[in-house]
């Protein structure tokens, strides 16, 4: 009958005014999944661990799930070697939803765009004149590191 994921209930204020009737049950101290971190006692993954960050639900949780599973009963010399397919596999997964899993070169994109948006209209452009500069040149933009790096490639 639901047709989206929210249903609405419309409580009167008699409802409102009888004690509840609800049972608070005590946290078992017993219980697996209750404060446990990433790995349970046994040995086996915490899906439900908050350090996961939802990655095991969501479009792409069964494709993160095998990868994580994958690495972490590895038993290869290099730990995971085997598991590249199930980590591109969700990497695939995860492209199909940037809007979930932003990349990282996207996010840093983004905030240069950002913070060249807001300076570009106030920076003076080359040859006019602003009451901060004299008529030294401008100054170019290449930091010294990537200057370097790319004298040393050549250089080899």
């Amino acid at each position: 009958m639901f047709t989206g994921k929210d249903h609405i209930i419309f409580v009167t204020k008699e409802d409102h005014e009888t004690p509840s009737n609800a049972e608070l049950i005590a946290d078992d101290p017993n219980d697996p999944y209750e404060e446990q971190g990433l790995i349970l006692p046994n040995g086996d993954i915490n899906w439900n661990c908050p350090c996961l960050g939802g990655m095991a639900s969501g479009p792409c949780g069964s494709q993160f799930k095998e990868a994580f599973s994958c690495f972490h009963y590895s038993k290869e010399e290099v730990k995971g070697s085997e598991c590249i397919d199930h980590f591109r596999n969700m990497q695939e997964c995860m492209q199909k939803y940037p809007e979930l899993y932003p990349q990282e070169e996207d996010q840093e994109s983004s905030t240069q765009t950002e913070s060249n948006t807001g300076s570009a209209s106030v920076a003076p452009t080359e040859g006019s004149a602003s009451p901060e500069s004299d008529s030294t040149p401008a100054t170019s933009s290449v930091s010294t590191d990537s200057a370097l790096a790319t004298d040393n490639q050549t250089a080899s």
